[in-house]
């Protein structure tokens, strides 16, 4: 079967790393969560003071990014790659409210966007890669084969994150999450760099009232689509 680019946009919590991973394993793809990488970088920037509730030293960010050293290493119990930031395992830390709080301020800085993206493109040079974020099909993959633009309403979202963060037990609120939901939304499509659009060649898909099993079904359909017309 011919190797191609899938890339995965959309808003939070509407499940582009669920479905990216069940594409990866199931095509035997490469998987990459860029979210994980931003998110990284935000974890680095509230470790070191350079972001709180009341202030974002952007300056002192973009300083320190050749001190920021990201890397995926494939965990074979789990069955896909978790985050390292220089060395070490970040991969639950990187995933609290408090991370999600502050994400969308990071990754709205040109200068973090720009190393990023470089190694995300070099991670992808041999196709046989599923990506998700916000800028895969518009910046980092724009020749991509297949492009996904992931969608659900906000109080969906927010629903679903809650219930994935009780799970892990963290003390929030729904109202805190769908606030964090909203102000991301806002934020994300909004920034000068690379705002989270749908590419022209993109197919939406609006996951509001879909289980993961018919949005996985219907998306591998697409694939073979594609793989057959190339």
């Amino acid at each position: 079967m011919k190797k191609i680019t899938i890339a995965i946009d959309g808003f939070s919590s509407t499940g582009k790393s669920t479905l990216a991973k069940q594409l990866a394993k199931e095509l035997e793809y490469v998987y990459v969560d860029t979210g994980a990488m931003y998110r990284a970088v935000a974890y680095f920037a509230m470790q070191h003071n350079l972001i709180a509730a009341d202030f974002f030293k952007k300056e002192a960010l973009i300083e320190a990014l050749s001190d920021i050293k990201l890397e995926f290493r494939f965990n074979g119990d789990l069955g896909f790659a978790e985050m390292y930031l220089n060395g070490e395992n970040v991969e639950k830390q990187i995933r609290t409210i408090e991370v999600s709080n502050f994400v969308s301020q990071v990754a709205a800085v040109s200068e973090v966007r720009s190393k990023l993206v470089e190694q995300q493109q070099e991670m992808g040079t041999n196709k046989a890669i599923v990506m998700d974020g916000r800028d895969i099909g518009t910046v980092v993959f724009p020749n991509a084969e297949l492009k996904i633009f992931m969608t659900a309403s906000a109080e969906t979202r927010a629903q679903r994150r809650f219930d994935e963060l009780q799970q892990k037990g963290d003390n929030v609120t729904y109202e805190e999450v769908l606030k964090n939901v909203v102000d991301r939304d806002h934020m994300d499509t909004h920034r000068e760099d690379s705002p989270l659009i749908i590419a022209d060649d993109a197919i939406e898909i609006d996951n509001s009232y879909l289980n993961k099993e018919e949005q996985f079904a219907a998306v591998l359909e697409l694939v073979n689509d594609v793989v057959k017309t190339i």
